[in-house]
């Protein structure tokens, strides 16, 4: 059965079908794949749970990955995952969701805001692969906005308005807008701001995206309740509901999203109820800033 991709979303996002998730991924569907996230952005493979070495194996078809290390307040001794996956998980190393309290279960809600994978690294990330091992029994969805859908929106002033715009990005300041400000001096310096564009133009189609994110925290030249109003207008703009696709979640399911050309986050569920999520991430291709010699 060849490959296909039919649209799913309402302007984006698309559901992959013909694709055996648990065999190798053949170079031309790896190139469809590739084709598929420069159309829609989104990508639902429905299929069976992967084991970790199937969804690393399909994840590296595709390109080089990013290493998910000194990105969330788990220590390298709690880990449950290998550094090729980020544990987007609220489970602890025993499997036990994290009590009520804990920091990391209250650093991952900043999950819940809007946001694009990464972006507070240097290099930014790509795509996205995030693989469902468990769910809760309600809630615990994901939406996606599409960024170039809404850049494509703004009128002819505000194009020119966010035009050569560079923004902060730091997970301080994505933490910092729901109230979570306990982090040592060693996460703080981990954590230290990385520069964005707020446009970004897509490498093969050329079409441009808001590049947004909560944790965009301040932007260059601009006085910073100014930039910050401006950043939330704008993501305000961005996630009207014509350009979110809504993805609820099956086991089995892996979802692949272009975090150049997306936003998403997580919604709510109870803490008590274990939601195993496990995302490997491809490396990008460099950043979008030019870094200057120190």
């Amino acid at each position: 059965m060849a490959l296909t991709i039919e649209q799913i979303g309402p302007c984006f996002a698309g559901e992959v079908r013909g694709l055996d998730l648990t065999k190798p991924l053949t170079p031309g569907d790896a190139a469809a794949i590739h084709d598929g996230m420069d159309e829609f952005a989104v990508l639902v493979c429905r299929g069976p749970k992967l084991d970790n070495a199937q969804h690393l194996a399909f994840t590296l078809a595709l390109g080089p990955i990013e290493q998910a290390i000194g990105t969330s307040l788990r220590a390298v001794e709690d880990n449950r995952l290998s550094t090729d996956f980020a544990d987007v998980s609220n489970l602890d190393k025993e499997d036990k969701p994290f009590e009520r309290q804990d920091r990391r279960r209250l650093f991952a809600i900043g999950n819940r805001l809007w946001h694009s994978d990464s972006s507070f690294k240097t290099t930014p990330a790509k795509y996205s692969l995030l693989h469902a091992h468990s769910i809760p029994r309600k809630g615990g969805n994901t939406e996606f906005a599409d960024m170039r859908a809404a850049y494509d929106a703004l009128d002819a002033d505000m194009k020119q308005q966010v035009e050569g715009l560079i923004c902060e990005h730091s997970q301080i300041y994505s933490r910092g807008k729901i109230g979570f400000t306990d982090l040592t001096d060693e996460e703080r310096a981990r954590f230290a701001p990385v520069r964005q564009v707020l446009v970004r133009s897509h490498p093969v189609t050329g079409r441009k995206s808001l590049y947004l994110s909560s944790h965009a925290g301040s932007v260059l030249g601009q006085p910073g309740p100014e930039g910050n109003i401006f950043l939330q207008d704008l993501i305000e703009h961005a996630t009207q509901r014509q350009f979110v696709y809504a993805h609820e979640w099956q086991v089995g399911d892996l979802v692949i999203w272009d975090n150049r050309q997306t936003m998403h986050r997580a919604r709510p569920f109870h803490f008590a109820e274990p939601r195993d999520m496990r995302r490997t991430t491809l490396a990008g291709d460099g950043p979008t800033v030019p870094i200057s010699p120190p």
